[in-house]
């Protein structure tokens, strides 16, 4: 991961995710909360496998990740075995909180895996 990347994501709570739609071939973009692990950022869809940005990532998996200015282009990786799931949720709910995390995210049966490298 290189530095820039490494210290636009230390200060932020969230990045901008772009993704391609899986109908129209459109980049759509959104802010989405992020957890960061040795040279990856995790994300989970706030309505978990339903929702829009997670079907596009699984049909088109190539996004960008932007933050401070910074962004990565790079490759998304579903992931839904259930105890790489809870890890991860784990890692947000410490970094959002517990109460946060509940709120704002209803369902979380996946995550995404994008590499920073």
């Amino acid at each position: 991961m290189t530095k820039a990347v490494r210290e636009a994501l230390s200060d932020a709570s969230e990045v901008e995710l772009t993704v391609t739609g899986r109908r129209t071939g459109r980049q759509i973009s959104r802010p989405v909360w992020f957890v960061q692990e040795e040279e990856s950022a995790f994300l989970v869809p706030i309505t978990g496998s339903d929702s829009q940005w997670y079907k596009n990532v699984r049909q088109t998996p190539m996004v960008q990740l932007s933050a401070n200015g910074t962004a990565v282009s790079s490759t998304a990786t579903p992931i839904t075995d259930a105890k790489r799931v809870n890890h991860i949720v784990r890692m947000f709910r410490e970094k959002y909180g517990s109460d946060q995390f509940d709120a704002h995210y209803p369902k979380h049966d996946v995550a995404v895996q994008v590499s920073l490298t």
